[in-house]
């Protein structure tokens, strides 16, 4: 047995359900929009019962992603503002850049030593100011595109045209880089294969927190009280060569797939 360490509050781990649910509908609502003429298209799209079903799903989705991020603004508000636990773990900085060498270095074999982590990992930062990113573009062009009327009054139809452009090249983006770059680092690594558990109770064991967040503990962060975790053991895929060997193969087919059907151009 061992202590037990409180990464995420509820607060955390709602606002994260709330995103990721939102988001994946979007993308499954989203794509048949941008691909219509794709005959996968035209049946995702009968899946949720013809295009304007989809439509509307893909709205409420949307407001969804919007609650999601007034709440997470109005949570960070709250906690500089009133219960004044102001925190800058989640700020870039110059260590990232060393850390992210350290860990290319490692992952080559060039060091037996890998970066040492804080609270959050140059890989946590980056995800979440890509979010920060992604969500101002998408619901900012979202809303032009949502009510074409009230945009035309004030925008020219060039800034409208561009709009549904970057709404819809930001998407791709963005679901690129959730499916292939995050849900790795969270669920498909060998490291924490099938998962990190930390979205769904927000807990560390101690021996995680030395693997993941060894700076962290430097800092006398306090376990819970009156919580013990089992024994951590780390993932038993984690030299798995066949897990590997497969994931290789899936993400090369992610990547072929994606090349040929949704570049611009594609492969010729």
């Amino acid at each position: 047995m061992g202590s037990v360490y409180q990464r995420w509050n509820i607060h955390h781990r709602l606002q994260h359900i709330l995103l990721f649910v939102s988001f994946i509908i979007l993308a499954l609502t989203g794509l048949p929009l941008k691909y219509a003429a794709k005959a996968w298209a035209v049946k995702l799209c009968a899946v949720f019962g013809g295009f304007h079903t989809m439509l509307t799903i893909h709205k409420v989705a949307a407001v969804m992603m919007i609650i999601a991020a007034v709440y997470h603004l109005g949570y960070l508000a709250y906690c500089l503002l009133v219960a004044k636990q102001s925190s800058k773990a989640m700020v870039p900085t110059l260590k990232d850049v060393t850390d992210l060498l350290d860990h290319m270095a490692y992952c080559l074999g060039m060091t037996k030593k890998g970066a040492q982590f804080d609270r959050y990992s140059y890989k946590e930062k980056f995800d979440y100011w890509a979010v920060f990113w992604g969500i101002a573009i998408m619901v900012g062009s979202g809303l032009i595109l949502w009510f074409p009327q009230v945009s035309a009054q004030f925008l020219s139809r060039t800034f409208i045209d561009s709009a549904q452009v970057a709404h819809s090249d930001e998407a791709i983006l963005a679901i690129m880089a959730v499916f292939v770059w995050h849900f790795y680092n969270a669920h498909f690594s060998p490291m924490v294969f099938p998962m990190n558990k930390v979205w769904l109770d927000g807990k560390f064991s101690h021996k995680e927190m030395e693997e993941f967040h060894p700076l962290e503990l430097k800092h006398d962060t306090p376990p819970v009280v009156g919580q013990e975790a089992v024994v951590y053991e780390g993932s038993r895929f984690r030299r798995s060569r066949v897990l590997i060997a497969i994931q290789m193969v899936v993400y090369a087919a992610v990547l072929i797939w994606f090349l040929w059907g949704y570049l611009p151009l594609g492969l010729m």
